[in-house]
C-alpha cells in the first residue's frame, strides 16, 4: 500500500478548497460509561459513551481565497460550516461543524497564516475512496 503524504491532504468549506491550508489534524474521541458493581470483583468496567471529533489546520493567508472568505463570515455570524477531510484516494471525513478559534497572525519577517479549530457539531461521516 502506498504511503499518504500530508502534502497531499486538503480541507474543503462547503466545496471549495481552503486556499494556502498546509496541515491538518482529525481528532477523534470517545467517553466510556463506568457501569462497575460490586459483580465487577475489584475491576472497573466501562462501557462506550459519547464520541466527538474536530479538525484543526493551518495555512498561509490568501486574500482571494473563497473558503477563507466563507470561514470569515460564518465566525462573525456564528453559523456553523460544512467541512470536509480529503485524502488522495478519494477517502473523505465530512460534518458540520462550529469554528471554535480562528486567529490571523501577521509577524514582522514572515508571511501571514492563519490556524483554525473546528469542533464537530454531530456525526463525523467517513466516505471511502475510489
Amino acid at each position: 500500500m502506498p504511503k499518504v503524504k500530508g502534502v497531499d491532504v486538503v480541507i474543503k468549506i462547503g466545496t471549495d478548497l481552503l486556499g494556502g491550508q498546509r496541515s491538518a489534524t482529525l481528532n477523534r474521541a470517545g467517553e466510556t460509561i463506568d457501569v462497575t458493581t460490586k459483580d465487577s470483583n475489584g475491576w472497573k468496567e466501562s462501557e462506550p459513551g459519547l464520541k466527538e471529533w474536530s479538525i484543526d489546520c493551518d495555512g498561509l493567508f490568501v486574500e482571494s481565497d473563497t473558503a477563507y472568505e466563507a470561514l470569515e463570515t460564518a465566525f462573525l455570524n456564528g453559523d456553523k460550516v460544512s467541512v470536509e477531510l480529503g485524502m488522495p484516494s478519494g477517502l473523505k471525513y465530512s460534518g458540520q461543524a462550529i469554528i471554535t478559534d480562528f486567529p490571523l497572525e501577521a509577524p514582522y519577517d514572515d508571511n501571514v497564516s492563519y490556524s483554525v479549530a473546528f469542533a464537530g457539531d454531530g456525526e463525523l461521516t467517513k466516505t471511502p475512496g475510489a
